[in-house]
């Protein structure tokens, strides 16, 4: 499975790499970063690494940077059914406010649905982090559901905000 390169002004992603690991740790291994994902802060380079390893498996995942250089953050897409992508992004607190997340989401999602053949995008994310929620919706998402009691996180059993986006029909 290839990961191309997408960019766009002030911003370039490229593929995701183990080597990334020391500086995704840096919103890894941040509690307030890692507030409502599924897991706990990682505890050192090392469990990132493992973190890294897991995205690629399963599915396309792109550093997100600025040049091609630093991995400020991360997103992924993963084909959940034939057509179906979920998302998943973190971005380093250092680089909030730049608009990197919000254009590596349309980038990922213009992608998805014009080389991937995609049909329908999705995000699941904590009902209670208002900034995710916020970028999903500038980008064009919608909220489809409210999945109470959803997952068990080191915060405890969370409810699930289900954002989703389809493909415009073909003319």
């Amino acid at each position: 499975m290839t990961t191309p390169t997408l960019q766009a002004p002030g911003i370039v992603l490229r593929g995701l790499e183990r080597a990334d690991a020391p500086a995704l740790f840096v919103a890894h291994g941040d509690p307030g970063m890692q507030k409502y994902r599924l897991s706990a802060a990682h505890k050192d380079v090392a469990e990132t690494e493992r973190y890294i390893e897991h995205t690629l498996e399963r599915g396309r995942a792109w550093a997100i940077t600025e040049d091609g250089g630093e991995a400020l953050g991360r997103i992924a897409l993963r084909e959940i059914r034939d057509g179906v992508g979920e998302f998943g992004i973190i971005l380093r607190r250092d680089a909030h406010g730049r608009g990197l997340a919000a254009k590596a989401v349309r980038l990922v999602r213009d992608y998805a649905f014009a080389e991937l053949g995609m049909h329908r995008l999705a995000a699941a994310i904590d009902a209670e982090n208002s900034a995710s929620l916020s970028l999903f919706l500038r980008a064009g998402f919608r909220r489809e559901a409210l999945l109470r009691r959803n997952w068990r996180t080191h915060l405890g059993v969370r409810d699930t905000v289900i954002m989703g986006q389809l493909r415009e029909p073909q003319q």
